[in-house]
């Protein structure tokens, strides 16, 4: 039953937000930012605390990295609020007011204050949306954020606690789960980082999703090569970060997704078996993810089951070439209207 909870409300939580990047008001644009922000924090934390504070034992990038993972709210907001348009000045604004918040409140006032900044700046005299800006949109940014943290906490961090405690008790089912899901949603819009962000993921979930998208690069370098998609640079692009091509992606969605989620399962119970953790969350990302283990588990374990992760990567991607060979693809000239470079 726990399994099955645990199952469905991370489905529920990723149809609210394609609801939310597809029919929202600049939604795309704002997940965009949400990654970025989740990079801006957390990936600066992930390295400079974990790998270079506690692993290799400098106290000065120990505290670099914990800087910057306290900044989450600040950059969620700032980048949000770029994003959807307004001027740095007060997107920058918007990010300090939510100084010593998370990520997701920062990100919910962030978008929903630009509307109203980006109309205070259109409708005001020259001069006096600054100070319309400064009375109004600051407090009411802050304002918002304070307010839906506990929501937040309530519900996405508590779907995050039942998801760990769920792996803990199945870790090969929900290796297979979350492996999968993850990396499906590493190739999509929605990003993995922002969802494990948002999720709050610790331990052996956070590290499945760290290593099975590190073995998914290996995946769709090998499918999107075998199939054709585009050049040798829309190959490599892909097998760094996979957001950077997600026209593409969205465009093939059988034999992208279905390969990656095969692939990403199979990841997943590696990773279970070997039972490693990654308690720097929001590293669900290919070299990211894989650097940071090392902070957190023995340098060996983490070789040995990033390599088995690698090479089923690479196999599932030969063999999704191999089923989808006949599947009608969509290539970087149909779907950009460019000419392909030879490889």
């Amino acid at each position: 039953m726990e399994i099955i909870q645990g199952t469905l409300l991370l489905l529920l939580v990723l149809f609210f937000f394609w609801l939310f990047s597809y029919k929202a008001p600049y939604g795309m644009k704002a997940m965009g930012a949400l990654a970025s922000a989740a990079v801006a924090a957390f990936l600066v934390e992930a390295f400079q605390l974990y790998v270079g504070g506690d692993l290799l034992g400098i106290k000065f990038l120990g505290e670099v990295g914990s800087a910057a993972g306290g900044m989450g709210g600040v950059a969620a907001a700032a980048l949000v609020a770029l994003a959807l348009g307004v001027s740095p000045v007060y997107a920058l604004m918007m990010g300090v007011v939510c100084s010593g918040l998370g990520l997701l409140p920062g990100f919910f006032a962030g978008y929903v204050m630009a509307f109203v900044v980006k109309f205070i700046e259109k409708k005001a005299p020259a001069g006096l949306d600054l100070i319309g800006n400064i009375l109004i949109a600051a407090p009411l940014t802050r304002l918002i954020a304070v307010g839906v943290t506990p929501l937040v906490d309530a519900t996405l961090l508590n779907i995050g606690g039942i998801i760990t405690e769920t792996t803990n008790a199945s870790p090969i089912l929900m290796g297979i789960i979350l492996g999968g899901v993850i990396t499906v949603v590493a190739t999509a819009p929605l990003s993995s980082m922002a969802l494990t962000a948002m999720l709050g993921l610790t331990g052996l979930p956070m590290a499945i999703g760290a290593l099975a998208v590190m073995g998914s690069s290996f995946m769709n370098y090998v499918l999107f090569d075998r199939l054709k998609f585009g050049d040798r640079r829309t190959t490599i692009s892909v097998a760094v970060e996979p957001l950077t091509q997600a026209d593409i992606i969205s465009a093939n969605p059988i034999p992208v997704y279905v390969t990656n989620f095969v692939g990403g399962a199979a990841a997943g119970v590696i990773i279970s078996m070997f039972g490693l953790i990654n308690n720097a969350t929001g590293t669900a990302t290919p070299i990211a993810g894989l650097a940071v283990m090392y902070g957190f588990n023995d340098p060996v374990k983490v070789t040995i089951c990033a390599l088995l992760c690698a090479l089923v990567g690479a196999i599932v991607g030969f063999l999704g070439s191999v089923v989808f060979k006949n599947f009608k693809i969509k290539t970087v000239e149909e779907v950009r209207g460019v000419e392909k470079k030879i490889a």
